[in-house]
């Protein structure tokens, strides 16, 4: 990893320009960045929905996710480095799997909301989206490991399903669509 910031106000940035892990300075507006912008805002957005009250399971999960992304982020931050392994999306889809097995099926769409946390589960699965889609953005015209697009992939799978476990934890349940006639 790069040298660790000591100081926050560098002023290098002034000219529009931002340092890389490997020391590399690029505009702020290049795919790289972006993309690492956006897994900067999910992980806040993390940070946000952890200010809930949750089931310490759910606590623990995001917790650990937290880690990954800041992981992924480093990655993402140093081109060519390799943080987030085909292990880190496993560990995703092992929970997946246990928490929509508690879940009844799906058969209408749902909306965003019911609980407070469940609603920012919904949120947080919306800035995944879009931190996926930047990093695929990214992909197009540079080498990205595959397993941090399978990551962020998941991980809105992952946040859906929660969003929908948090709100039977808060005695709710799923906010159902409703078709309007138009």
């Amino acid at each position: 990893m790069g040298n660790r910031l000591s100081r926050i106000a560098t002023r290098t940035g002034d000219d529009g320009s931002t340092g890389l892990g490997d020391g590399t300075r690029v505009p702020k507006n290049c795919p790289r960045i972006h993309a690492l912008g956006e897994v900067d805002e999910l992980n806040s957005m993390l940070g946000v929905l952890l200010t809930e009250p949750l089931p310490e399971d759910v606590r623990d999960l995001l917790g650990h996710i937290q880690h990954d992304l800041f992981d992924l982020g480093g990655e993402v931050c140093i081109p060519g480095y390799t943080m987030v392994k085909e292990a880190h999306v496993l560990r995703l889809d092992e929970a997946l799997a246990k928490y929509n097995e508690s879940l009844p099926p799906l058969k209408e769409f749902i909306l965003p909301g019911g609980s407070r946390a469940a609603a920012l589960a919904h949120l947080a699965r919306t800035v995944a989206r879009r931190a996926e889609r930047a990093i695929v953005s990214l992909a197009s015209s540079e080498t990205v490991n595959a397993p941090v697009q399978q990551y962020l992939n998941r991980l809105s799978d992952l946040l859906f399903v929660l969003g929908r476990h948090l709100n039977r934890c808060g005695g709710g349940s799923d906010v159902l669509w409703k078709r309007t006639s138009g």
